[in-house]
């Protein structure tokens, strides 16, 4: 926290910027805000001359009370943790058992996972194959005739001797087939 070095009351007024110079006098400059230039005649001004000495391990300023004080200087970037704690025995086999648990379940789980979609491969090829099987089997059963049926139909041939003429089909006429090239084209 800020300790005070010396009480000296300064009062301050609106528009004046307070600052400490090296030798810790106090001075004082008036402000220029944006937009505005400095005038000629402006320059800082001594409000008050101290005996005091600087350390280098604070910072000094002129506080709201227009007294002079100090904090210690915060030096080397950012704020330092505690040294680490090094893990005794102990604690490092069980950090060790922890991470061997956390890999066991990571390969198991990889596992699982490969076993699943093996089965599921499997499953899909026998479903294709029997799929496929069931259309071959389909075909054969088109192509062969049963035994009973030929020699009926071998039958029907000799008593009527030839076969029968299929019914001669009806030519279309004139307009239809204009109408089908129309369409066509």
């Amino acid at each position: 926290m800020a300790e005070k070095v010396l009480r000296a009351g300064i009062e301050r007024k609106k528009g004046w910027l307070y600052y400490l110079d090296k030798n810790l006098n106090v001075h004082r400059v008036q402000m220029v805000r944006g937009g505005e230039k400095k005038k000629k005649g402006q320059h800082p001004e001594s409000v008050l001359k101290t005996n005091l000495r600087r350390d280098h391990n604070f910072l000094y300023y002129v506080d709201k009370a227009g007294d002079i004080s100090r904090v210690k200087a915060s030096r080397g970037g950012t704020a330092r943790k505690g040294k680490k704690r090094r893990r005794t025995a102990a604690q490092r086999a069980v950090m060790l058992k922890k991470k061997l648990a956390a890999k066991k379940k990571a390969a198991a789980k990889k596992k699982a996972k490969a076993l699943k979609k093996a089965a599921a491969k499997k499953k899909a090829a026998a479903k294709k194959a029997a799929a496929r099987k069931k259309a071959l089997a389909k075909k054969a059963a088109k192509k062969k005739k049963p035994a009973g049926k030929r020699k009926a139909a071998g039958k029907k041939r000799k008593a009527g001797g030839r076969k029968a003429k299929a019914a001669p089909r009806k030519k279309a006429s004139h307009a239809r087939k204009a109408r089908k090239h129309k369409k066509a084209a």
